[in-house]
């Protein structure tokens, strides 16, 4: 049985993800931060769910899921590992606390790093093992290529995997491991009812926070508006599954958007940008 190792999985896109693979009859690892999430998706997932109680910045406990999966694959490679997990921190880069920032990258971009190297061997970066090299597919983000106000932590992050990405594909072509890039729009998660709870207060006696208001208001309309998790996990079957994948999908429901800022003058977005957020200076 094909088998896969998902990050992030107690909602949102790992969520969708594990939905989708398991479907397909792939047996799944997926890694959540609480007993009570690994209860939960293993009765909803059944048979073809294992999961592993691990943060990803913490090696130790990522080493030991990869030798939990590694038990149970026995000589076999890992069909894919799909790193997820991830955090969004936002705020004005003047004002932001600067420990926030460095938890920013620490989740979304070493945890990474972490889990990568943990789980490379079981792809088949170890000789040893039986079977077709693995995949890695990394969720990155339309903010990977395009960065809003307030988002620069995340947008940050995302930008720094895309580039991840892109190296280690390059590297591990060295034991015949693909990578691929899966960057979602907005995707309606849990994410956004975080947001709801960001607390701006802190930043109202700074000139950001009318701005702040409204890119919170822009944000979780388009949030509302997303797109079901299960569209991206269909889009991680392909990416994990086609005989010759591309090496990026972007997958949004704000296609012509998404066009606009990647195509327009940088100058002209931000001036578009600017003039919706209040952010020109008067």
């Amino acid at each position: 049985m094909e088998s896969a190792v998902i990050t992030g999985s107690s909602t949102g896109i790992g969520w969708g993800c594990v939905k989708v693979l398991t479907g397909k009859g792939l047996r799944v690892f997926g890694s959540v931060r609480k007993q009570a999430d690994a209860d939960r998706l293993s009765k909803e997932f059944g048979k073809n769910f294992t999961p592993l109680l691990f943060d990803v910045t913490d090696a130790s406990a990522v080493k030991r899921g990869a030798d939990q999966v590694a038990a149970a694959l026995g000589n076999d490679t890992l069909s894919g590992l799909v790193n997820n997990a991830g955090i969004a921190v936002a705020g004005p880069l003047l004002y932001l606390d600067v420990d926030e920032f460095r938890n920013q990258l620490e989740v979304n971009l070493t945890g990474q790093l972490i889990v990568t190297q943990a789980f490379a061997p079981l792809l088949g970066a170890d000789p040893s093992r039986h079977g077709d090299k693995g995949r890695v597919v990394n969720i990155t983000s339309v903010g990977g290529r395009n960065a809003n106000p307030f988002m620069g932590p995340y947008n940050a992050s995302k930008f720094g995997f895309e580039g991840f990405s892109e190296s280690l594909r390059r590297e591990l072509m060295l034991f015949g491991i693909d990578v691929i890039v899966v960057a979602p729009g907005a995707v309606a998660t849990p994410i956004w009812d975080k947001a709801d709870r960001i607390d701006t207060a802190r930043y109202d006696n700074t000139p950001y926070r009318a701005s702040m208001a409204a890119i919170k208001k822009y944000m979780l309309d388009l949030g509302r508006k997303g797109l079901p998790p299960e569209k991206i996990g269909e889009t991680v079957w392909k990416a994990l599954t086609l005989k010759h994948p591309k090496v990026h999908y972007t997958v949004s429901p704000n296609g012509m958007q998404d066009f606009i800022t990647g195509n327009l003058p940088k100058r002209t977005v931000d001036n578009i940008i600017a003039g919706r957020l209040g952010l020109k200076r008067r």
